[in-house]
């Protein structure tokens, strides 16, 4: 029996616009501070302005966009204070939530955390089709590791954290590398996989609180 398949209901053309703008946001198509203009993605997308506005709604909760009062939307810009008490945030959570997985950590925990760095370490960060972006590859290899390290934590609440505060910082971690061009991260993951694993909750604390700091303080610069 053929099933008939219908036209693609609002719910579904919202997601795939959602999808496309993601993507484009975070390759740089449209930079910081510039205007998201509902009427203009309608007409590129061939939607109505009902499943745009409904699309950059899911992308402002995500952090990737903005509302402005009375101005429609736009990407956040590099002085957005919102990169800073991201920021703020996981500095204050995640050094506790790693030394509570150095503490309560076991033998798979650090099977899992020398795995994941493995992995990172041999994902290449940029790819010839991506150009100067993060490949999709090395991007979720990043996100695993560091997850990797606070799961140890036992805490699912303060994971969730993890979760939401890591989506809402991954554009400014992308502007932040292409702007420190030089800075030496994969050097910074393993002094964190070696602190952890050597059980130094201390050394690892402050390594991860550099790490965090780092990303922060090159958008605080200006653009």
């Amino acid at each position: 029996m053929t099933q008939t398949v219908g036209p693609p209901t609002k719910q579904m053309l919202s997601e795939r616009v959602h999808g496309l703008l993601r993507d484009a946001i975070m390759k740089g198509e449209y930079g910081p501070g510039q205007a998201l203009k509902p009427q203009e993605l309608a007409r590129r997308h061939e939607v109505s302005l009902a499943v745009v506005r409904e699309a950059l709604v899911g992308l402002v909760g995500e952090g990737i966009a903005v509302r402005l009062p009375n101005r429609g939307f736009a990407v956040p810009d590099f002085s957005d204070s919102r990169w800073q008490e991201i920021a703020e945030a996981r500095r204050t959570i995640e050094p506790v939530m790693l030394r509570m997985a150095i503490e309560r950590g076991d033998l798979d925990w650090e099977a899992r955390v020398r795995a994941a760095h493995h992995r990172l370490a041999r994902t290449p960060a940029y790819v010839p089709e991506d150009g100067e972006h993060y490949s999709g590859a090395w991007s979720e290899a990043h996100r695993v590791f560091h997850r990797t390290l606070l799961e140890g934590c036992g805490n699912p609440v303060l994971l969730d954290t993890f979760d939401r505060l890591w989506t809402a910082s991954e554009l400014a971690r992308r502007w932040s590398a292409r702007r420190t061009p030089d800075r030496d991260g994969p050097a910074e993951h393993r002094a964190l996989e070696e602190a952890a694993l050597a059980r130094d909750a201390g050394t690892a604390a402050d390594v991860l609180v550099r790490h965090l700091t780092q990303t922060a303080d090159s958008l605080a610069a200006g653009y």
